[in-house]
């Protein structure tokens, strides 16, 4: 089964394969010589012919490092409930000497590539989440809101805006006495979520300890204030208590219950039966 799905691809590797999960890696951009590689997890049960929703994950780190094995518990739990998951690789400045705008040409790389070869990965082309924690969390929300920075040899004709968002701790706000204002300069205007908020911004869920030392909570508030004004959903979740990077998989109890809301949240808007 997966292997009829990915023969269509360049480049085609079986990392492993468990009883729940499925897991192969795909080459998605090159750009000179940097190849970009994306690692699709689903469940061998998934049948092709029923389009399954797609959950895309960028791993954190500031644009600076990281790699995609922060989201692999994340994609191995809604693969168990039939979403196709894709754990994207991204340049980031320690491995490729590059700024925050190249991360946010490969993110939204990442989404036109899954969203073009639809039909091969077996999913919907209109049910596409992004997801991300941290500077990842700034990726997925800017693949929806932000309308520049996109590779040149991208068809730009292919949305890279995904339909959901699932967003842990994420940096949406790049201005002054932002996030990243030192790296990105009066650019922020163009690249912050938070500067860019506009009718039609996919329903998203915004996960948040209330101890973080990069995102204030009044910060998270005013972003759920925005989105609610221009009419689109945005459920805020603050766990008590909690700083950065509180959600990931180390932190069991509290990474149990940010995947069962985010569980629910999908399910509201009828990606999960």
């Amino acid at each position: 089964m997966i292997k009829k799905c990915f023969i269509f691809l360049p480049v085609f590797v079986m990392l492993f394969s468990f009883e729940t999960v499925s897991q192969t890696k795909v080459l998605y951009k090159q750009i000179d010589t940097i190849k970009l590689y994306m690692e699709v997890i689903n469940s061998p049960d998934t049948v092709i012919s029923e389009k399954c929703p797609a959950m895309v994950f960028f791993f954190g780190g500031g644009w600076n490092v990281g790699n995609t094995h922060q989201f692999i518990h994340h994609a191995k739990y809604f693969a168990d409930r039939g979403i196709v998951c894709f754990l994207v690789d991204y340049r980031v400045k320690k491995r490729n000497g590059t700024t925050p705008f190249e991360s946010l040409k490969d993110a939204k790389s990442a989404i036109r590539f899954v969203r073009q070869n639809a039909d091969e990965f077996g999913i919907s082309p209109d049910s596409i989440i992004a997801s991300g924690g941290s500077a990842g969390g700034h990726l997925a929300a800017a693949t929806a809101l932000i309308k520049d920075y996109n590779e040149s040899t991208d068809d730009t004709t292919v949305s890279c805006v995904p339909d959901a968002l699932v967003l842990f701790n994420p940096v949406i706000d790049n201005g002054p006495g932002g996030y990243g204002y030192d790296r990105v300069g009066e650019a922020y205007k163009d690249f912050s979520p938070l500067h860019n908020i506009q009718k039609g911004a996919p329903p998203t869920i915004f996960f948040l300890g209330t101890e973080d030392e990069l995102i204030p909570v009044v910060t998270a508030e005013y972003y759920k204030m925005v989105m609610e004004k221009v009419g689109s959903r945005c459920d805020l979740k603050l766990y008590e208590g909690q700083g950065h990077g509180f959600f990931n998989y180390r932190n069991r109890e509290v990474y149990n219950s940010t995947v069962k809301e985010a569980e629910e949240f999908l399910r509201s808007l009828g990606y999960l039966k």
